[in-house]
């Protein structure tokens, strides 16, 4: 019996075909590692992909760019597909297809939001040294003063972070994420990333951190999770640092 759902990842292997309502590509991923008793190993599998015409033209991919940019598609196997239609091994009726960030404008941008992080941690900055001069002068009543300036800290970061998976050690932004190649290449079980998007759709939150390396921000655990706070439109997630585990 065929899994119900399937993600691939990858580029396309051959050209684009267009039929009326609907698009089609080939794409290949690689065999599993041990082939089951007495048969010969797959070194590579060979997908058709078939998306609506629709979903396709909001990707904003093109004939030529499909066979460079890196995709992510989440689909359905099918046997309902003419043979001349579907020259892979396998046939996926796609349900969702993403084009996954390039690792060079990740790159580019990263500059960018450095700056931008320094000015924030400078606003604060100021903003904690204006706060002392306010308590100096309130010092008759400490105990009553505290607590409001306490209450207030509390409250911010409540905005901006919500409830983090057990072991969180600190929250950052998804596009900063840098995704290697190795991890690009792979395809996760998707029963079990069901079974994760169904956390977060009840928790609002990933049930565990990623794993990156601090100064560059590479994935180095937890593909599984960075698909589904994709999938999820995530902004920010929780991380723990690889030196720290």
């Amino acid at each position: 019996m065929m899994p119900h759902k399937m993600t691939l990842t990858g580029s396309a292997t051959g050209p684009l075909r267009e039929y009326d309502r609907y698009v089609a590509f080939d794409m290949r991923e690689k065999g599993s590692p041990s082939a089951p008793k007495g048969l010969k190993k797959s070194t590579f599998i060979s997908y058709t992909v078939f998306v609506a015409k629709k979903a396709f033209n909001k990707t904003g991919l093109t004939k030529k760019s499909i066979m460079h940019e890196k995709i992510l598609i989440q689909g359905e196997p099918t046997l309902d597909i003419p043979i001349d239609e579907c020259p892979g091994e396998i046939g996926i009726i796609c349900f969702q297809i993403t084009v996954l960030p390039n690792k060079n404008d990740k790159e580019a941008n990263d500059s960018k939001d450095k700056k931008e992080a320094q000015q924030e941690v400078a606003a604060t900055k100021q903003e904690e040294k204006q706060e002392p001069v306010a308590k100096e002068a309130k010092a008759v009543q400490p105990e009553v003063n505290e607590t409001p300036v306490q209450e207030k800290k509390a409250a911010q970061p409540k905005k901006q972070q919500p409830i983090q998976p057990k072991g969180t050690k600190d929250v950052v932004s998804f596009e900063d994420i840098i995704v290697p190649e190795a991890f690009l290449k792979t395809r996760p079980n998707p029963v079990k990333t069901e079974e994760v998007i169904e956390f977060v759709k009840r928790t609002g939150h990933l049930d565990k951190p990623l794993t990156i390396e601090k100064e560059t921000k590479i994935l180095k655990d937890g593909y599984r999770r960075y698909i589904v706070a994709k999938t999820m439109k995530m902004d920010n997630v929780p991380v723990v640092y690889n030196d720290q585990k």
